[in-house]
């Protein structure tokens, strides 16, 4: 058992369900009392809930929570409402895909690393980060999803997940100071999918490798190039099945992988 399922057992019942789905909704409440606010009003109410570290150390402790509320400069309330519907389907979607627990662990891990990044080195860390962590987190999972941009144009999220990371690249190229304060932001995405990337990178680099070698090898005909190491069928055999390379290096083929499943 990992250690986040060690920790899932034990604390699991303590999790909020749809937790996305309230951030976004309390947000879209502040962007509506902005709305009707004078300029002058806007900004104390901003001040309340910024996160001001001398202002925290006297007590003000909700600072360290309330600043995920703070929507992004010049959010207008039609793009706020635009934003919630689509961020409610991707708590949704999360919910489904990682259970309530890793969710609120997620949401949780970005909290407290921007909270460090703000109180300890005087970062800016919006919280524009954190929705932005939450798109490419719905995007890796579902990269094909496709959305209704302005409820015209047909998108899928990866192309809206690059475009965002592309729009975020430019301003740290623009302002180099960015660079760590941005890769903090994003730490939580970084976290949970990078060992991923780079095993699935591993694998792909190892495959390549072993296809280059059989290849240039010119081996005469009817020798294989993939073996499964349990039923010891070849891609000769059956030409359908799948073959995938474990941690060990060996070879599994679909059909071992879907009786392994099963059982």
């Amino acid at each position: 058992m990992s250690f986040i399922s060690t920790l899932e057992s034990k604390f699991g019942r303590f999790a909020i369900p749809g937790l996305v789905q309230i951030l976004v909704l309390f947000q879209l409440f502040v962007v509506i009392i902005l709305t009707y606010m004078q300029p002058g009003g806007q900004l104390h109410f901003l001040q309340l809930l910024d996160l001001d570290p001398a202002a925290v150390w006297r007590g003000e402790v909700w600072r360290l929570v309330s600043h995920v509320l703070i929507p992004w400069r010049g959010l207008s309330l039609i793009t706020a409402l635009i934003g919630v519907l689509l961020m409610l389907t991707m708590g949704r979607t999360l919910d489904q895909a990682w259970g309530a627990f890793r969710v609120n662990l997620y949401i949780l891990g970005w909290l407290i690393i921007a909270d460090i990044g703000i109180m300890v080195f005087g970062w800016s860390i919006p919280s524009l980060y954190l929705y932005q962590s939450i798109l490419f987190a719905f995007s890796t999972l579902v990269p094909e999803y496709e959305i209704q941009l302005y409820f015209v144009l047909p998108v899928k999220m990866k192309w809206v997940a690059f475009l965002a990371a592309g729009t975020t690249a430019f301003f740290v190229m623009r302002q180099p100071s960015l660079l760590l304060p941005v890769l903090l932001g994003h730490l939580n995405y970084l976290i949970t999918f990078g060992p991923g990337f780079i095993s699935e990178r591993a694998r792909m680099a190892q495959v390549a490798a072993r296809r280059s070698r059989f290849e240039s090898a010119k081996l005469p005909q009817g020798t294989f190039f993939h073996q499964c190491s349990i039923c010891k069928k070849t891609e000769i055999d059956n030409p359908q099945l799948d073959f995938r390379v474990l941690d060990s290096g060996d070879e599994i083929c679909s059909d071992c992988r879907a009786k392994q499943a099963a059982g």
